[in-house]
C-alpha cells in the first residue's frame, strides 16, 4: 500500500517566475502562489513537479492551486518522491524520538509535518494510542493514512489510530485503526501520569509543545505558591503540584477542561487541598484578585493563539499586553513569572517589546532567567522561521 494517495496521477507541471532556487535549496518547504508564472486547474494534492526560472528541475511536491501555499515541496530535483523516500523519512522521524524518551515519557509528537520531511502530516502518540492531523486539502488528499496507520501499527506496535479533522468540519474524525477511544487515554510525560480526551480535547487532546517549559517550571516550584492560567487540563499544575509547591491555581474558562486538571493532579497522588481551580475568565480573575491583593510566587501565563492571522497580530499585541500586565499585578516581590506564545505571527522580537511595555505598564523590573521555544519532537528547517511558533519568556520580577 503506497504512502501517497496520487502516486500513480500525472503530475502537474510548474515553473517558477522568479529566482528561489537557492531558498528551496536549502529546505525551504513551501512554494507560494506567486513564486510561479502560472496556477493550472488541477485537484488539491495533486504531484507537482517544479522547475527553476530558467527552466531546471527543482524539486516535487504536492500541490494547491487554490491555497495560499501552491506546493508543499517533498523532495529536491536529485530525490525521488516514491515511497522509499517517505519510509525513509518516517524511520528518521521513529529514530530520532527514540533518542529523545525513554519508558518514562510515551506522550510525544512522532511527525511533525515539514520538519520530518512529510509536509502537512503530524502524529501524536499516547502510548499504544496515535491521532493523525492533515493540515489543509492538499495533505488530505495526498496522504495516504491507512498505509501510515500500517506503518505505525507494524513499526510502534499502535493498536489504535484516530484521523483528527479540522476544527471546522462537522465530524471530530474516524479511526484508521482498532477503535475510537470512548474515554480518556493515559500516558507517561517525564514519569508523570496524564490522561487526555483525544476525540473532544483541543489539537489532539493534549499540548506536547510545552513538555520542556513545563519541567522548566517544576524545577522552580519548590516552596513557592503557583498561578496557572490558561491551564487547561493543567500540564503546568501538576509538574509544580510534583516538586514542592506549596500549593497550586488553575484558571481555565473552559470547565471540562478545568475539570480534568483536577484529575490529572489526583492521578499522580498529590493531595487534593493543594490543588485550587476556578473555570473563570483569566481577565476578570486577575482583576479580582488585584482587588483582593491575591499574589503568588510563581505565575504561568499560557494563552491561546491571539493571532491566528497576519490580520490579527496589532489587537494580538495590546491583549497579550493588557494579559501581562494583569499578571504582574499579582505576582510577589521577586516572584517568577513565564509568558508564553503560541502564535506563529508573533515574532520573538514582537514578544519580548510587549513583555517590556507590560513591566513598565506595571512598574516592575525583571530579570531573564530563559528564552525558550518548541522542544525537540517539533521540529522545524533551519530556514522556515515561521514554523518557529513558540515563544516562552522565563524572568524574575521585583
Amino acid at each position: 500500500m503506497s504512502f501517497i494517495l496520487t502516486d500513480q496521477h500525472e503530475p502537474v507541471r510548474l515553473k517558477l517566475s522568479r529566482d528561489r532556487t537557492r531558498t528551496l535549496k536549502q529546505g525551504y518547504p513551501w512554494i507560494y502562489r506567486d513564486w510561479l508564472e502560472e496556477l493550472p486547474p488541477a485537484k488539491a494534492g495533486t504531484r507537482a513537479m517544479v522547475r527553476d526560472k530558467d527552466g531546471s528541475l527543482l524539486a516535487f511536491g504536492m500541490y494547491d492551486p487554490t491555497g495560499p501555499l501552491a506546493v508543499r515541496v517533498c523532495a529536491l530535483e536529485r530525490e525521488r518522491l516514491d515511497d522509499a523516500l517517505i519510509l525513509s523519512r518516517l524511520e528518521s522521524a521513529r529514530e530520532l524520538r527514540r533518542t529523545l524518551f525513554d519508558e518514562r515519557t510515551n506522550g510525544f509528537r512522532l511527525l511533525n509535518g515539514e520538519g520530518d520531511g512529510l509536509p502537512g502530516l503530524t502524529c501524536d502518540l499516547y502510548s499504544k494510542h496515535a491521532v493523525l492531523k492533515l493540515d489543509g486539502d492538499a495533505p488530505a488528499a495526498f496522504w495516504n493514512v491507512e498505509a501510515v496507520a500500517d506503518w505505525l501499527g507494524e513499526r510502534l506496535a499502535i493498536t489504535d489510530v484516530f484521523l483528527k479533522f479540522r476544527s471546522d468540519a462537522a465530524s471530530r474524525g474516524r479511526a484508521i485503526r482498532g477503535t475510537t477511544p470512548t474515554e480518556p487515554v493515559r500516558f507517561l510525560e517525564n514519569g508523570l501520569n496524564f490522561q487526555a480526551d483525544l476525540i473532544q480535547g483541543q489539537k489532539t487532546g493534549f499540548f506536547f509543545d510545552q513538555r520542556d517549559n513545563r519541567a522548566r517550571i517544576g524545577g522552580l516550584a519548590r516552596g513557592r505558591s503557583v498561578l496557572n492560567l490558561f491551564a487547561y487540563t493543567g500540564g503546568f499544575s501538576v509538574y509544580a503540584g510534583s516538586n514542592g509547591a506549596t500549593d497550586v491555581t488553575s484558571v481555565d474558562l473552559a470547565r471540562p477542561a478545568i475539570e480534568e486538571a483536577g484529575r490529572n493532579w489526583l492521578l499522580n497522588g498529590l493531595p487534593h487541598a493543594l490543588h485550587h481551580t476556578s473555570a473563570s475568565d483569566v481577565f476578570e480573575f486577575l482583576e479580582a484578585a488585584k482587588s483582593t491583593r491575591r499574589s503568588w510566587d510563581l505565575v504561568i501565563v499560557d494563552p491561546p493563539s491571539f493571532a491566528p492571522a497576519e490580520r490579527h497580530v496589532t489587537k494580538a499585541l495590546a491583549s497579550y499586553q493588557a494579559l501581562f500586565t494583569g499578571a504582574l499585578h499579582v505576582l510577589a516581590p521577586d516572584g517568577i513569572v513565564a509568558f508564553s506564545s503560541c502564535s506563529s505571527h508573533i515574532s520573538p522580537q514582537m514578544f519580548l517589546e510587549v513583555t517590556e511595555l507590560a513591566m513598565s505598564k506595571a512598574r516592575r523590573r525583571a530579570t531573564v532567567l530563559g528564552v525558550y521555544g518548541q522542544p525537540s519532537d517539533h521540529p522545524f528547517p533551519l530556514v522556515c522561521r515561521e514554523l518557529q511558533y513558540l515563544k516562552f519568556l522565563l524572568l524574575q520580577v521585583r
